[in-house]
């Protein structure tokens, strides 16, 4: 029996034991006698709470004891009250009792007779007494109850209303809103001993052909002069351009990211972020140790403005961004890596539905970024979406031939069953002007075609060969290259996040993706089949377009402290030309596409926003010459 229970059922009883000693009070008794309590009203209701469980059968008899000795003492406080009346009948006034019908009233009143003195009729009013034991247990329920709502709200106040923060700082102190994190990973790549080509056997296959794998960025560097020392080897030394694929290697690599926001008025807000970075891969804020004491570098990783829209409801309908922004879109890592940042401007909007239940009242929407290589979006649950963007990847002399991104998104956020989220979107990425064109003999109108950053895995194409004369071109190696298709890619994302087992979390994954841009009838018209196959690219010149994964991540949504864990499982397959290989995830496979395999990954909170990823990465290439690459990464992270 609870406190609150107990405490109901005695505050009745005092009641009746006060009602039932004053009705005794006019029978005079020895004060040291007990008057018996008859099985009345008072003992029926003990009976009944002993009976239901209330209280227990000792508790009981406790109770009508206590109403026996309250009774005796409400008999000697009556007779004490009916000798003081006879000793001054008149009272103060000098009148009998019998005199002033209303005085004989009150007395009678308060020894708990019929109220008919002086032959009049009344009605006896009845006080309830409750016992002290009773009113502390009371207090001390109530209190332990309000204790800590009361100190919820005091924090709750205290922080919205900035307590302690000394007047004299000026607002916009608090209206900035730091962040940090912090990453030291140790990266082991192994290598197929199988693997053809490569810097061990200077480039060549078994028929003594040069068979790659092309370190394409390397090679155009070199031809535009970007790359002093690669300038003349690439002619020379075809090992240049050759990317490893033989050596075993262990490198330590560091990031660190520092963010500032600030609010600037109601929905609008301004933010930069800070990053070590390596300057020319925009996927990858890593800084590999190494470089005998020289500094980092250090670069703006984000700089935006963001507009949010709220009702009075605080129901978000359309987000607004500018500048350099966070990926706006649900993806996985398939079509864009976690440390790429759009250049741009893209808008969100959404309509709300279930706006007349509660399910959101209490839901808080997790880190949409918080596992790894997976962005569930900058959505609300409960809507539908449609996000658009226009992205600038590359600005040309000539306007017309600038290179852009356009992309578009729909899609649905539902909070299907408590907090079990589903999220669905169909995406549209268009890449305009990034495919490239072969230039006439002897010029270099088309020269801006070739990438600015590649990975690896698209097919490539000559933009100019040996016959424009220039000084560092060879028959082996030419002077520019370029991307062999058009990319215009259909992506459908599916994630549904089970919520069923409390913190922990089951979060399944698919994602599927098709380049709609490739058109092999086109690039064998414009570049011919010397120059799309053999040396440059595979022999079979087919349409390779088709990404996929699917994946599943059980565990704690987001690891915030000591013992938070979550483990993962995935399988992916990437054709050489699905996707855009300089945006696409740089750790399978050691970045770009043309690559398939295993994923599997650990997260264990170490402390307080402190923990441990550690990922295992098993890749073949899918096309072309064997090359298979295991990856470990062992993370050490921490934010605030």
């Amino acid at each position: 029996m609870n406190t609150v229970s107990k405490s109901l059922a005695l505050v009745l009883t005092g009641s009746l034991t006060a009602n039932a000693g004053a009705a005794q009070a006019a029978t005079p008794a020895p004060a040291d006698a007990v008057i018996p309590v008859k099985k009345s009203t008072l003992v029926n209701l003990v009976d009944l709470l002993v009976q239901r469980g209330v209280i227990n059968q000792d508790e009981g008899q406790g109770l009508v004891q206590a109403a026996e000795q309250e009774a005796v003492a409400a008999q000697a406080k009556a007779e004490s009250a009916n000798a003081a009346r006879g000793a001054n009948p008149a009272g103060n006034s000098g009148t009998s009792a019998t005199a002033n019908p209303d005085a004989a009233q009150t007395a009678a009143e308060w020894a708990g007779e019929p109220a008919n003195a002086a032959g009049k009729t009344g009605k006896t009013k009845h006080v309830a007494y409750v016992p002290e034991f009773v009113k502390k247990e009371i207090r001390d329920q109530v209190r332990a109850e309000l204790k800590a709502e009361v100190l919820q709200d005091v924090k709750r106040d205290a922080k919205d209303e900035g307590w302690g923060i000394p007047g004299a700082l000026p607002e916009w102190v608090a209206a900035i809103h730091p962040s940090f994190d912090m990453r030291i990973r140790f990266a082991d790549e192994f290598y197929g001993k199988d693997n053809e080509g490569g810097v061990s056997n200077a480039g060549f296959g078994s028929d003594g052909s040069q068979v790659g794998p092309y370190n394409w960025l390397a090679i155009n560097r070199a031809a535009t002069g970007n790359q002093a020392g690669l300038q003349t080897q690439v002619g020379i030394n075809p090992n240049e351009a050759i990317l490893n694929n033989q050596k075993d290697r262990l490198r330590l690599r560091e990031r660190f990211r520092l963010g500032f926001e600030a609010n600037l008025a109601d929905g609008l807000k301004a933010g930069v972020r800070f990053a070590t970075s390596n300057i020319n891969n925009p996927v990858s804020n890593d800084q590999t140790l190494g470089n005998t004491g020289q500094s980092y570098q250090f670069a703006i990783d984000r700089a935006y403005l963001q507009y949010d829209f709220l009702d009075e409801r605080k129901t978000n309908w359309f987000s607004l961004y500018a500048g350099r922004i966070i990926n706006p879109f649900l993806s996985t890592d398939v079509v864009f890596d976690p440390d790429l940042s759009f250049e741009g401007v893209a808008g969100s909007f959404r309509l709300p539905f279930n706006r007349g239940s509660n399910k959101l009242a209490g839901y808080k929407t997790p880190n949409p970024t918080a596992r790894f290589g997976i962005n569930q979006g900058q959505q609300t649950p409960d809507s539908l979406f449609v996000t658009l963007g226009v992205f600038p990847l590359q600005d040309i002399d000539v306007s017309v031939n600038d290179k852009w991104l356009y992309a578009g998104q729909v899609g649905a956020d539902w909070l299907v069953w408590q907090d079990s989220r589903l999220n669905l979107a169909a995406s549209y990425y268009e890449f305009h002007n990034v495919q490239a064109r072969r230039n006439p003999v002897g010029s270099h109108a088309y020269d801006w075609t070739a990438p600015q950053f590649v990975q690896k895995g698209n097919s490539m194409v000559a933009i100019s060969d040996a016959n424009t004369l220039l000084p560092n071109c060879t028959d082996t190696v030419g002077c520019l290259f370029g991307l062999a298709s058009e990319f215009k890619v259909f992506n459908a994302t599916a994630m549904f996040d089970y919520a069923g087992f409390g913190d922990t979390h089951v979060l399944f994954t698919a994602d599927y993706a098709k380049n709609l841009g490739f058109n092999r009838a086109k690039i064998l018209s414009e570049f011919g089949t010397s120059s799309f196959g053999g040396i440059v690219n595979y022999a079979d010149n087919e349409a390779r377009t088709t990404a996929y994964q699917v994946r599943v991540d059980v565990g704690a949504a987001e690891l915030r402290r000591w013992a938070d864990w979550n483990v993962n499982l995935a399988y992916r397959y990437v054709q050489r030309d699905a996707v855009l290989d300089a945006f696409t995830d740089s750790i399978f496979h050691q970045g770009g596409t043309d690559a398939k395999g295993w994923v599997m990954g650990l997260q264990y909170g170490l402390a307080k926003s402190t923990w441990l990823n550690l990922r295992w990465f098993s890749t073949d290439a899918i096309d072309g010459p064997r090359y298979s690459i295991d990856t470990v990464n062992v993370d050490l992270n921490a934010r605030f």
